[in-house]
């Protein structure tokens, strides 16, 4: 028995450790020298895929309307836990930092509207949420889970990517960092 738990803590942590590293590096940011990224699925370094959705207020929103501001553009669910751990903070980012420059854009995965009004109203959530669609999700890599928000420099090239719940710190040392380039 001691055997089994000896090599079950082992696998468990392998596949942390291999985890670990797969997010690490999918969070880095190419260097200024690399090699452009194909256009199609979104990329770090790339320039984020343009979109064009009607938000819950009805107004068009086009991504590349927000050039010169940096956007914190998530993907989110009414039903995802972490999610709706998540836009409260996103709020608050806002307030704080909305005047320096930020873009808090939200695109709900959720299949009906409804759930996502009211939400959007309990939440007071103070930036714009459009509901998203396969084609969108797929031209951001697919989105297979939520939450996935990506950072987008004022040029319009994705610098973050964080798949799954990410501490408020980690988006606001993000966001400070990303202001703070020009």
């Amino acid at each position: 028995m001691r055997g089994l738990t000896l090599r079950s803590a082992a696998v468990i942590a392998a596949v942390a450790a291999g985890l670990a590293c797969r997010d690490r590096a999918a969070t880095r940011t190419p260097a200024a020298g690399d090699a452009p990224q194909a256009a199609g699925v979104a990329d770090l370094g790339m320039i984020a895929p343009d979109f064009s959705v009607v938000d819950l207020s009805g107004h068009t929103l086009n991504l590349a309307s927000y050039r010169g501001k940096v956007v914190l553009l998530d993907f989110w669910a009414t039903w995802c836990v972490p999610c709706r751990e998540e836009i409260p903070h996103f709020v608050r980012l806002q307030d704080k930092y909305r005047d320096a420059g930020l873009a808090v854009i939200g695109i709900s995965v959720d299949d009906e509207v409804a759930p996502v009004r009211e939400y959007y109203r309990t939440l007071r959530m103070n930036y714009p949420v459009a509901m998203g669609d396969a084609a969108l999700a797929e031209r951001y890599g697919g989105i297979l889970g939520v939450p996935v928000a990506f950072m987008i420099d004022r040029q319009g090239r994705i610098r973050m990517k964080h798949a799954g719940q990410t501490d408020a710190a980690v988006f606001e040392r993000d966001i400070t960092e990303l202001l703070g380039s020009r």
